[in-house]
């Protein structure tokens, strides 16, 4: 997530082809900051290689005209295919370039050859800690686009698990902003597919789930299918409208995505056990953490298999104790096992493990900010503003959203087919209740954590031990 030697974050994008920072050291350099539309800002820079982050921001804003009011929008990120990182505004860039392949051993499972031939670009995009409640309130057409574009790649690329509620109404929304809000019905479907309907809705709703050969077989039909829906939705807002209103209307939508804003990491988790000889594995996932909570997305269905509010978890990360081991965030959460309440234990392996602990533990740590400024009608942007960063971010606690499964302004969605819903059943935890000494699996209730965290408004750690390591 943030970038110095101990705070990073993980996701996929795919500039690696992109310098970011001049390797010369002369006096005046150009550096080429990137946009998450493809956009380049060109900087003419003294003195590169000691430049900061927070200099480097203030001249980009100037470039594209971003209010003050707005200056906490954005931040500073390293990006490659194998890794993103937020940085600080005392971060130098040119010095974490020249340390990427150190930080991709430490936080990547990527290969020798994969490391050697990488190269981060300096992107300027969505601050994790900007929290919803301030996005509302921007007025600027210019941030607004910013905002939108990354928010629309998020969902096209899968990052956003969308309900089709969601999906058609975030592409209808697209069709709206790309080809303007007033056209008929035949010239909206011709523009549609002269750009491909993969232009406006997720990759893998377009192509279905039935494999390639079968997609292939219904192409002609599924297509036709969801281009009528994005007519049918673009036809309940079409008339005049500004572009503001329409980007509104989009990050709106989103901001009923619980994951929207999200800081994302990479993992795996154990399968549960199938078959005479109890095979399990583990299963690719995305974890994604904002200021409000922790969602677990299984990667391959774009689903969330666990989301939880902070109030709702307690975590722990423990290190390996041998060469070959993993990294491991432990997940612990209320749950039940044949109607009796137990406490459930969920192992995350991921080597962004330790980012991952720590941007939960100060999220936690901002939002008991942000609650006691609110008890005590204080400013809470305040007390944590010009902080930026994983141990000292700016913004402050987040708004209220809708509730989870349902679209603002429309009908609740079905929870137990929404993607958005969490899904324990299918995941292999560990269930446990803690009887003094022993570890046992009856617990008439939540009396205590196995991890110390739950004793607001601080959290602690403890150990995790052999006794639990049975996945």
């Amino acid at each position: 997530m943030d970038g110095d030697e101990s705070e990073f974050s993980d996701a996929g994008l795919s500039h690696s082809h992109r310098g970011s920072v001049a390797s010369s050291l002369s006096r005046v350099q150009d550096v080429l900051v990137y946009l998450v539309s493809d956009g380049v800002v060109q900087l003419s820079v003294e003195g590169v290689v000691s430049v900061c982050v927070q200099d480097l921001c203030r001249l980009v804003r100037h470039a594209l005209e971003v209010p003050d009011s707005d200056q906490d929008a954005f931040a500073f990120w390293l990006c490659s295919p194998l890794l993103e990182l937020q940085l600080k505004p005392k971060h130098q860039p040119y010095k974490l370039c020249r340390q990427w392949q150190d930080l991709l051993y430490r936080f990547t499972t990527a290969s020798t050859e994969d490391i050697s031939l990488d190269e981060p670009c300096l992107q300027f995009r969505r601050n994790v800690f900007y929290p919803k409640t301030k996005e509302l309130q921007v007025e600027d057409e210019g941030v607004l686009k910013l905002l939108y574009e990354e928010a629309r790649q998020n969902v096209l690329e899968g990052r956003y698990p969308c309900d089709p509620e969601h999906w058609v109404r975030l592409g209808a929304l697209n069709c709206a902003i790309d080809f303007g809000p007033e056209l008929d019905d035949p010239t909206l479907l011709t523009d549609i597919r002269q750009k491909k309907l993969s232009s406006f809705l997720p990759a893998h709703v377009v192509l279905g789930s039935g494999g390639f050969f079968s997609s292939l077989r219904a192409r002609g039909s599924r297509n036709t299918e969801l281009e009528q829906r994005l007519l049918m939705e673009y036809r309940s807002f079409r008339g005049p409208q500004s572009p503001t209103a329409l980007y509104r209307q989009y990050l709106h939508t989103c901001h009923s995505l619980p994951y929207y804003g999200c800081a994302f990491f990479v993992g795996d988790i154990d399968k549960p056990s199938q078959g005479l000889l109890h095979r399990g594995g583990r299963k690719s996932v995305t974890v994604a953490i904002s200021l409000e909570g922790v969602y677990v997305m299984d990667n391959k269905e774009k689903h969330v298999l666990l989301g939880l509010k902070f109030s709702e978890l307690s975590w722990d990360h423990s290190y390996p104790e041998t060469e070959g081991d993993s990294h491991i965030l432990w997940l612990e959460f209320d749950g039940e096992e044949d109607g009796t309440p137990v406490n459930k234990l969920l192992k995350i392996y991921s080597k962004q493990a330790e980012l991952m602990s720590g941007l939960i533990e100060f999220c936690v740590e901002l939002r008991s900010v942000g609650d006691a400024a609110a008890a005590t009608g204080t400013d809470g942007d305040a007390a944590v503003s010009h902080k930026p960063g994983l141990n000292s971010p700016e913004g402050d606690t987040p708004g209220v959203n809708a509730p989870v499964g349902q679209v603002r302004g429309r009908g609740q969605l079905r929870r137990q087919s929404s993607v958005m819903c969490s899904r324990v059943h299918t995941l292999n935890t560990i269930s446990y209740v803690d009887d003094g000494k022993e570890i046992k699996r009856l617990k008439p209730k939540r009396a205590a954590s196995f991890f110390t965290r739950q004793a607001p408004p601080t959290y602690s750690t403890v150990q995790v031990t052999e006794s639990l390591e049975q996945g």
